[in-house]
């Protein structure tokens, strides 16, 4: 054991010189990139010290990433939970896992090195996996959170397009008018109704735009949102008709979710108030008689 700390600290410090000479090393597809946005860009600002320490950091975890191992079952679970959280670029699942990376060894030199603690092998893998597992159980909170804003912006959506649509505006113009309305209300809703007329400005059909939208969301309303819209085009029923009866379904069903969650809220409060409160009550009230009883009772007892 006293052998082979040395040896590992030794192995992370060649490593961790291997990577620095890697990241500070000249790249010149980096290089002929950078020069191409700079003429790319017609109004071109120079960059101020912290925009560009945070460039030459993201830089530094792609490169670490594209080192990282990665099976393509995996990969492809990854990229659609980055997706469903809202990173949507191609580099995101480089950079997810250039952080993960960099969250291990670096809770691994953390613990393997007498900075907090006295260094041991056990504590320094714990950590290691642990940091390794941290980025994606964020990505996975961060995806949720997500997918809960869209859930409480659709009904506010789908009344707009109600509007739009008796107003005489044609679906897409609709979704359009609907996604530049809602930008600071509902962020998240505004952009994937964007990313719909992108797609269908591309030249895709209606029916694959919207089924995209529900895969990129992950969420059930906008699920059952996509199988309306796509059954009333096919079918040439009124699109203001079954939006109005789809928004009070989709109200419905989120009093129902909020009545739901009001319903195990006294079940959650058991344990606080069993494991915090009771006892705190319990001292309060009990205790000034507990103490006058020992005092009273005290001097009674036989010596």
């Amino acid at each position: 054991m006293t052998l082979l700390l040395p040896l590992l600290a030794f192995v992370f410090a060649s490593l961790l010189i291997a990577g620095a000479a890697l990241a500070f090393a000249p790249a010149s597809a980096t290089t002929i990139e950078r020069r191409l946005g700079e003429v790319a860009s017609a109004a071109a600002r120079p960059l101020d010290p912290d925009s560009e320490r945070e460039s030459r950091l993201l830089r530094t975890i792609k490169r670490i990433g594209t080192t990282a191992p990665r099976s393509i079952g995996e990969m492809g679970k990854l990229r659609k939970r980055l997706v469903t959280a809202g990173f949507r670029a191609n580099e995101a699942l480089i950079v997810f896992f250039g952080i993960r990376i960099v969250c291990a060894l670096g809770a691994f030199a953390l613990f393997v090195t007498p900075l907090l603690m006295r260094p041991s092998l056990f504590k320094a893998l714990a950590a290691c996996g642990l940091a390794y597992l941290l980025p994606s159980i964020l990505l996975a909170r961060m995806a949720k959170r997500r997918q809960h804003r869209i859930r409480l912006g659709l009904p506010d959506v789908l009344d707009l397009l109600v509007v739009s649509v008796e107003a005489g505006l044609g679906l897409d113009q609709a979704i359009q008018r609907v996604g530049d309305e809602l930008q600071a209300a509902h962020g998240d809703l505004s952009d994937e109704l964007r990313l719909i007329n992108l797609e269908l400005r591309a030249g895709k059909a209606r029916s694959e735009a919207l089924h995209n939208l529900a895969d990129r969301t992950g969420v059930d309303d906008v699920e059952s949102l996509v199988a309306m819209l796509v059954q009333t085009d096919k079918f040439g029923t009124s699109v203001a008709q079954s939006l109005r009866v789809h928004s009070e379904t989709v109200r419905t069903k989120r009093r129902q979710r909020a009545e739901e969650a009001s319903a195990k809220l006294g079940a959650k409060m058991v344990f606080p108030l069993v494991f915090c409160i009771f006892p705190a009550i319990l001292v309060v009230t009990i205790g000034p008689a507990a103490i006058k009883f020992i005092q009273v009772l005290m001097p009674m007892v036989p010596k």
